[in-house]
């Protein structure tokens, strides 16, 4: 909060005052009448004195009082106004079975994906951002808004394809990049990107992950990829039949080049995480490629607050003018 006036020299006035008293400072005082002589010993000599000088004062306050409302005192606020442009965003997530693989330690592939795609998302402000997960086939679970709370609720709660009632598994790249294009084809703003996440290769799905990037490519869509997964064979959790946890180390199989090519075609980045920091630093890369458009302009914000001044004033010629009506003065 600031003070300050909107036309301060009005204030160089107020030097009129101490001039006015110094040039006043021996003029005598007019005589007082009264018609008794009791009365007059009852303000003789310093009671007297005293009130034939508050007139003086009150005038003097009113004059200063005017000096300052003419001054135009104010107080402001700083405002902030952003104007942004954010960027529309689906985050494509692979949630077949393959996501269980634990070398993701302590924790399976999935989970790691889960935790550091919702740091993704708080790490944006003004950006339109949507969910798809897939499997065998996909599913947006959240189109394009920029209420995070719904996205992070939606991101943990993705659960492994092949759960009942769920998707069915496999990896279905090209069903994903479609149903993510399809969703950010008509959205507003020039910056449209899809981030998709995958640790296996296109098995399922009627669509060629290649004629999607080609579609999105037409949208101006820029498609970054990321290939999860150690390198070599990774243990799974498998469940028998009477609900008993094994594992089996099944060899890593990512298809680093149709990731590559297919981010290519779009202008985004393939990117390979093979641990939980790789992919950490991976989504914060690509949170530093993809940035808003945001215009921050700062200005003051004024409140006018010359009334009270012009209330004292008038106060205080009321004032004057009372006393000098009373008996105890006369009217100018």
């Amino acid at each position: 909060m600031t003070f300050g006036f909107e036309h301060p020299w009005a204030l160089l006035l107020l030097l009129v005052l101490p001039a006015w008293a110094w040039l006043n400072r021996h003029r005598g005082e007019a005589a007082l009448v009264f018609s008794r002589a009791a009365l007059l010993g009852r303000y003789a000599p310093r009671g007297g004195a005293l009130l034939a000088r508050v007139p003086g004062w009150l005038r003097a306050t009113a004059v200063a009082a005017a000096i300052i409302a003419v001054a135009s005192p104010r107080t402001g606020a700083a405002v902030v106004d952003i104007d942004a442009e954010g960027i529309a965003i689906m985050l494509v997530v692979d949630v077949s079975s393959s996501m269980l693989a634990e070398d993701f330690t302590p924790d399976n592939r999935l989970a790691v994906a889960r935790n550091t795609v919702i740091d993704f998302v708080r790490a944006r402000e003004y950006d339109r951002i949507g969910v798809v997960a897939f499997g065998g086939e996909a599913l947006t679970l959240v189109p394009l808004t920029i209420d995070y709370p719904v996205i992070y609720q939606a991101v943990e709660q993705l659960r492994p394809a092949g759960t009942p009632g769920w998707l069915e598994d496999g990896t279905a790249i090209g069903t994903a990049l479609a149903t993510a294009a399809n969703r950010l084809r008509r959205a507003p703003g020039e910056s449209k990107v899809i981030v998709l996440l995958t640790d296996g290769e296109n098995n399922r799905g009627e669509i060629d992950p290649r004629t999607a990037a080609q579609a999105a490519a037409a949208f101006d869509i820029r498609v970054h990829t990321i290939g999860v997964g150690s390198d070599g064979v990774a243990p799974i959790p498998i469940r028998s039949a009477g609900g008993r946890i094994t594992y089996a180390s099944l060899p890593v199989s990512i298809d680093e080049p149709l990731l590559r090519e297919v981010a290519g075609m779009t202008g985004g980045e393939y990117f390979r995480a093979t641990d939980e920091e790789a992919l950490e630093s991976i989504y914060q890369r690509i949170n530093e490629l993809e940035q808003s458009t945001v215009q921050v302009r700062r200005y003051v914000d004024y409140t006018p607050r010359y009334l009270p001044f012009v209330l004292l004033a008038v106060l205080a010629l009321a004032g004057e003018w009372t006393i000098r009506a009373s008996r105890w003065g006369r009217v100018p």
